[in-house]
C-alpha cells in the first residue's frame, strides 16, 4: 500500500474519532477504563476528561521527567490529552507543542486548551515525518501510540532527532509486532488505522531508532495490552527512552 493511501486511512479513522469524541474501542471500554488499564492515575484522567479519548498504549508522561521551564514536544498529540498533562509540569515558564496531521483533532485540542485554560499549550498542524519545527528547539518529545501510524517511521525517528535539543530525550509508548503479520493484515484499513497494520517488528522499531543516532533504553513491554485491546494479536506496547548524545 502507497505512503499516501496509508496516511488517508489514519486522517480519515482519527477525524471521525475527534469529531465523535470515541474512541476505536468503546463498544468494549470506555476512554476512561482504557486510560486505567494503560496507566494514567485518577487525578490524571479527571484533569482534562474532554481530551481523554482513550487512544494511547501507555502513559508517556509519566515516565519523561518533565520539569518546570522545559519545552515539550508531542508526536501525534490528537485532543491534547498528554500535552496537557505535561504542561502543568512544565509551568508557565515553559512550553508543550502538540503536532498532529488531523484537522478535527488540532481543532478539539484547542477547544480544550481554551476550556480548560492552558496557556503554555501550542498545537501545530503538521506531519510528524516532517516536523514545523525548529532544529535544536525541544527539551523532550512524548509521543502515545502514534509513530506505528506513520509509513515512513525512519524519518519520524530523524525529525524527532533533529528537533531535539543535545542531551535532550524522547519518551514513546508504541505498538511494535512480536512477529511478522500475513499480508492481509498488512493492508486491512481497520488495522491499519488501529495501530497494528503498519506496527514494526520490536527488533526493526529499536533498530531504526538507534540508526537515527539515538541511545535507547527499553523502559517496560506490555504483552498483555494484546487480549485486552487487539483481539490476541501478535503484538506489545513498547515503552522507550530514546536520548540525543
Amino acid at each position: 500500500m502507497r505512503k499516501s493511501e496509508v496516511k488517508n486511512i489514519v486522517r480519515e479513522h482519527y477525524g471521525k474519532v475527534a469529531r465523535s469524541s470515541c474512541c476505536g474501542s468503546c463498544g468494549t471500554f470506555s476512554s476512561k477504563d482504557i486510560s486505567k488499564i494503560i496507566g494514567y492515575s485518577e487525578g490524571e484522567i479527571k484533569a482534562v476528561p474532554d481530551a481523554n479519548l482513550g487512544l494511547g498504549c501507555g502513559n508517556p508522561t509519566a515516565m519523561a521527567n518533565i520539569r518546570e521551564g522545559n519545552i515539550v514536544l508531542d508526536l501525534g498529540s490528537g485532543a491534547g490529552f498528554d500535552c496537557f498533562l505535561a504542561a502543568r509540569k512544565t509551568g508557565s515558564s515553559g512550553k508543550v507543542i502538540g503536532v498532529d496531521m488531523t484537522k478535527s483533532m488540532i481543532k478539539k485540542a484547542q477547544e480544550n486548551a481554551k476550556k480548560y485554560g492552558y496557556q503554555n499549550v501550542e498545537f501545530r498542524l503538521g506531519e510528524i515525518e516532517n516536523l514545523p519545527v525548529d532544529s535544536d528547539s525541544v527539551d523532550l518529545i512524548i509521543s502515545n501510540c502514534v509513530i506505528n501510524l506513520s509509513p515512513d517511521k525512519k524519518k519520524v525517528f530523524q525529525e524527532a532527532y533533529r528537533v531535539l535539543k543535545k542531551g535532550g530525550s524522547m519518551y514513546i509508548s508504541d505498538i511494535v509486532l512480536l512477529s511478522e503479520l500475513t499480508k492481509e493484515q498488512r493492508n486491512d484499513k481497520e488495522l491499519i488505522a488501529g495501530c497494528v497494520g503498519g506496527a514494526l517488528l520490536k527488533k526493526d522499531y529499536i533498530k531504526i531508532s538507534k540508526d537515527a543516532g539515538f541511545k535507547v533504553r527499553i523502559l517496560s513491554e506490555d504483552r498483555k495490552i494484546s487480549k485486552l485491546q487487539y483481539r490476541g494479536l501478535p503484538i506489545e506496547s513498547l515503552k522507550m527512552e530514546a536520548v540525543k548524545s
